[in-house]
């Protein structure tokens, strides 16, 4: 070892002590410790492949890659109506919302999406789709792009509760993501609510929701809000909205 590195290590090292006899002081001020913090007992975190190149996590739930609709079914248990065409699912309109057959709590969900082209109708008829939560909490899905309707029914709002802090829409015809962080609301024993659920929202990579509690199920929601896990529900609207690449990873 070299002088320089020498002096490093000891460095490295009298700094570790230091940090160690600043823990066991206010510990023994504080009566929070009583013995001294052993670092090889902290839990080291799973290894997980992130994905490159739009591919999923090593770790997620893969819902729908393109290559089958089997990850679906409509909500009555009919098998999926929707097109499936160059690994792209297409809304059928009138044909019935989807869901899916994974249930799931806590969650990490990944969805991207496409309003249709040419883009036809005005405010809440233009694009129109969803994304619900357990089939319960609804990210709204729609063409904002230069087209105006309510602040709480804009694409990436939770619908009737809360707008996106900022619109950051493609034009139709563009893929867009949506990156989901959910946590459930939490219920006692006797199904009494004790806490809100929470969602965060990046769209195009941009923060559109910010960690907001959940007031409740939003309109048009498969099931009232309750204990238990739930499916990711995709609206059938009466727009052709595509999708592609939504998975999820649990909590």
């Amino acid at each position: 070892m070299s002088l320089a590195a020498s002096d490093h290590a000891q460095c490295i090292l009298g700094g570790a002590v230091a940090i160690i006899a600043g823990i066991a002081a206010a510990g023994a001020v504080l009566g929070a410790f009583s013995s001294p913090i052993d670092a090889c007992d902290l839990q080291l975190p799973m290894v997980v492949e992130p994905g490159t190149s739009g591919a999923p996590p090593a770790d997620a739930i893969i819902l729908f890659d393109g290559s089958s609709l089997d990850g679906f079914e409509h909500t009555d248990g009919r098998v999926v109506e929707w097109t499936l065409h160059d690994s792209v699912m297409t809304v059928k309109p009138g044909s019935g919302s989807i869901i899916s057959r994974n249930r799931f709590n806590a969650a990490q969900i990944h969805v991207e999406f496409a309003t249709p082209v040419p883009a036809e109708g005005e405010g809440q008829e233009r694009g129109n789709s969803g994304v619900y939560l357990q089939g319960r909490y609804e990210v709204q899905v729609l063409n904002s792009y230069e087209n105006r309707t309510y602040a709480d029914g804009q694409c990436g709002a939770v619908y009737g509760q809360y707008p996106p802090l900022v619109n950051v829409c493609q034009p139709p015809g563009e893929w867009q993501t949506f990156d989901i962080i959910f946590h459930p609301p939490v219920f006692d024993s006797e199904g009494n609510k004790t806490s809100n659920g929470t969602v965060t929202v990046l769209q195009n990579g941009v923060l559109i929701q910010d960690h907001v509690e959940l007031l409740g199920s939003t309109t048009a929601s498969m099931l009232e809000e309750g204990p238990g896990a739930g499916p990711l529900y995709l609206q059938d609207h009466g727009s052709p909205v595509r999708y592609r690449n939504i998975w999820l990873r649990p909590l």
